[in-house]
């Protein structure tokens, strides 16, 4: 067996990794890891001469990797820029005249400093839509995390660009058919001020055809809502209705500003939600997510961080913290949200919503895992684990992050991170205008 020490590289790789005496459903467990799966759950594992290993876990807890299922990963180059502005000037002054100088180069230094921040924070899998997604898959591929990435199509009623994006949702499909199996590819209409009834309607013949999912904005703000009632004559839930696209396969961000009447039809067509506590109350777009509502119509609920334009760090113990907190304050009962709901939001159900075997600690599911390390103030005492995570922990309190296998993370430090905040830094100096 060979034991992790200081002096050995932590991505390196022997198909076999057993965590010792990790905190685990209440009780000191050891987990062995075989090839990208957790083979198997035990309170003593004796591995003989095979080789493996071994991480000594004592003091700390294993936890499901977080799934973050919505991102604007390369948007970290935006951080701290525009902020305490109105949405539309934060808009139209500030984000588009950046990103319109934005080289293929910059996403990826960009969606690299992403997959940073999500590794030392205890993100293993995320569902992101940004533009020149070949370049944010290169930085999760290399970074070897878990994604879901997809093609953002914004037409604008524009027949022309139209017929493009039409065409290259094909050849993303083929593109993304060559990487790894921790990279997948979805359609990620952005809107639906901004793409088409007619072009939607595309993105949900083309992800039936190929099995695919569709990943969009809505119901975000007020005036999204009163502006598709003047357009279409109905509120954006019941445009999607009629325009025949609701359905499993799609995935919804934000869907503040929703009815009854709208909630029953998500849950009729099996329709995901995910909440980005974050952005909605930093750009004031709304805060009373309805949750509790959703959840009792048995929609899946996700939790998403949005891009760090809007939220300024990509930390799931932060938004898993704030959702809860809101989620009770403007109902004005402590009781809603909890944290057990919030955590599995962030685990369990994240995984369901993108369709892959992770969010759980148990024997054959895919090993995207973190060790917590417990010797912290704000982890102490250890009264209720997942308390202390939703409402205490933050990712600093993350030592260790394995994907698919793979240590990328031990000891809270992940290899080649000052080469990529140096490569960040330098992209941000160039395309943000300095004051």
């Amino acid at each position: 067996m060979v034991r992790l020490g200081q002096e050995q590289h932590p991505s390196t790789h022997f198909g076999r990794i057993l965590i010792r005496g990790a905190y685990h459903e209440g009780t000191n467990t050891d987990i062995l890891i075989e090839g990208n799966r957790i083979s198997r759950i035990a309170p003593r594992i004796e591995l003989e001469d095979e080789p493996a290993e071994v991480i000594e876990a004592q003091g700390m807890a294993v936890i499901p990797g977080l799934i973050n299922t919505h991102t604007h990963a390369a948007m970290t180059l935006h951080r701290g820029y525009g902020d305490d502005l109105p949405l539309m000037t934060w808009l139209e002054d500030y984000i588009w005249p950046v990103e319109a100088k934005m080289t293929e180069l910059d996403v990826y230094v960009g969606a690299r400093l992403a997959c940073l921040e999500m590794i030392k924070s205890g993100t293993t899998c995320f569902l992101d839509m940004y533009m020149h997604p070949k370049q944010t898959a290169r930085a999760a591929e290399e970074m070897g995390l878990r994604a879901m990435i997809s093609y953002t199509l914004f037409d604008q009623g524009n027949a022309e660009r139209a017929a493009l994006d039409r065409q290259r949702s094909a050849e993303y499909l083929e593109y993304f058919s060559t990487l790894s199996d921790r990279i997948s590819f979805n359609l990620g209409p952005h809107a639906i001020y901004t793409v088409s009834g007619e072009q939607l309607q595309f993105c949900h013949e083309f992800a039936q055809k190929h099995g695919v999912k569709i990943h969009l904005h809505l119901s975000e703000t007020q005036g999204e809502v009163e502006e598709c009632l003047r357009l279409h004559g109905t509120t954006p839930v019941r445009y999607l209705e009629r325009l025949g696209i609701l359905g499993p396969n799609l995935i919804l961000a934000h869907v503040v500003w929703v009815d009854d009447e709208e909630m029953d039809l998500l849950a009729k067509y099996d329709v995901a939600v995910v909440h980005n506590p974050a952005s909605n109350m930093k750009l004031a777009s709304g805060y009373a997510f309805k949750y509790e509502e959703m959840k009792q119509r048995g929609i899946r609920l996700g939790l998403g961080t949005d891009g760090c334009s809007s939220s300024n760090n990509l930390d799931m113990f932060h938004a898993m913290r704030l959702a809860s907190l809101l989620g009770k304050v403007w109902r004005f009962d402590s009781t809603a949200v909890s944290a057990a709901d919030i955590f599995a939001s962030s685990t369990s159900i994240g995984a369901d919503i993108l369709s892959i075997e992770a969010g759980r600690i148990a024997e054959g599911a895919l090993a995207d895992l973190c060790l917590i390390d417990l010797n912290r103030p704000e982890m102490t005492p250890l009264t209720n684990l997942t308390s202390n995570l939703v409402y205490s922990a933050s990712g600093s309190c993350v030592d260790t992050t394995i994907v698919d296998g793979r240590i990328l993370m031990r000891g809270g430090h992940v290899p080649g991170e000052e080469e990529i905040l140096a490569q960040a830094r330098e992209v941000a100096r160039r395309i943000i205008p300095q004051e």
